[in-house]
């Protein structure tokens, strides 16, 4: 109940709860750039890795679209030949060692988001409460990895990074009363995006990255990308071979849509789009666990890719259950960018 009040506050600014919440948001921003500043400074260490370290991260608090960028870049990347890595927290997991995913990993075991980039990208990725400790990890199990991809971990400093890539959505990119935690949706404060080597506009146009650049004052040194979402046709959780077009559906079917995501509209709009006929929507807190015998209901039960990362096995799911993929197109050329800045050569 507070945080979806709390969630509609940082949508659509109530008076009175600013007026509240402004001291403690306040005194979070000075913690967060002391914290900051003191491993900058070197009073606090950051570990230097043998190979080149990417954040791919944000300052909002979840629903960027952060994920599909990272799955993107990193297909990017495999393109070219380059043996890249992912490493994450693994938000969400029940394990409290470090682990190296593997075909028989779980969401327990892993976190949801990093079981997704694992099964779309099937590069070597470990998870771990502090990256660092993801990282050595994987690099024990995999030394041929040349670099790594941090998925989120722009405020994990103890972990030195050779570039920072911050996702902000497009959405916000106008407004003017964005705000730190808990008076806003932040992390840290917009002038962040000053410091980052890049940002990533997600759900833009390139005009909405130019007009950002001049809204928040971003210098010429911040590259500027755009990234727009796809929704590709839902196959069968069951059955992946198997997908689904919305002419095809059976005559009165009742298609059901459930998501534990950040920002669940969007997957619910992607259905729309995409002519499914939804009746009904059913939005968990992101990272909610599925119980697979509370379904709603239905002829089609539609869910995210991420939430599908948290149903058993396929052998042992429904075989009513559909998922949505999505892919993000950034551009220009994040990868090429990358490795310009990395100085490493494609094979």
């Amino acid at each position: 109940m507070l945080h979806a009040l709390l969630e509609r506050h940082w949508q659509s600014p109530n008076p009175v709860l600013r007026l509240l919440l402004r001291p403690l948001s306040i005194v979070f921003s000075a913690i967060a750039a002391r914290r900051r500043a003191r491993y900058l400074a070197g009073s606090l260490k950051s570990e230097k890795l043998p190979v080149p370290v990417v954040i791919v991260g944000n300052i909002h608090a979840g629903g960027t679209g952060k994920t599909p960028i990272t799955a993107a870049l990193v297909a990017a990347l495999q393109a070219r030949g380059i043996a890249v890595g992912i490493i994450s927290r693994g938000y969400g997991r029940s394990l409290k060692t470090p682990h190296v995913l593997t075909e028989r990993s779980t969401a327990a075991e892993a976190g949801d988001e990093p079981l997704l980039l694992y099964r779309r990208t099937r590069v070597p990725t470990a998870v771990a409460s502090r990256r660092i400790e993801a990282a050595r990890a994987l690099l024990a199990a995999h030394p041929e990895v040349q670099f790594i991809i941090a998925d989120d971990g722009l405020q994990h400093y103890a972990l030195a990074r050779d570039l920072e890539i911050c996702v902000f959505p497009a959405a916000d990119a106008a407004r003017r009363d964005l705000d730190v935690l808990p008076n806003g949706g932040l992390r840290e404060p917009v002038a962040r995006l000053r410091d980052v080597d890049a940002v990533v506009f997600s759900q833009a146009a390139p005009a909405v990255a130019a007009a950002a650049q001049q809204h928040f004052r971003l210098p010429e040194s911040v590259a500027l990308f755009t990234s727009q979402i796809r929704a590709a046709a839902p196959y069968r959780y069951a059955h992946p071979d198997e997908t689904l077009h919305s002419g095809s559906l059976e005559t009165d079917a009742r298609c059901v849509a459930v998501a534990a995501i950040a920002r669940p509209q969007r997957f619910f709009d992607s259905l729309a789009a995409l002519g499914f006929p939804l009746a009904q929507t059913l939005a968990l807190p992101d990272h909610a666990a599925f119980d697979i015998t509370a379904l709603p209901a239905a002829d089609y039960i539609f869910v995210t890719e991420k939430d599908a990362a948290k149903l058993p096995p396929p052998d042992k799911a429904p075989a009513n259950i559909w998922v949505l993929p999505i892919d993000a197109q950034i551009a220009p050329d994040l990868a090429a960018w990358v490795l310009a800045r990395l100085d490493i050569k494609a094979a």
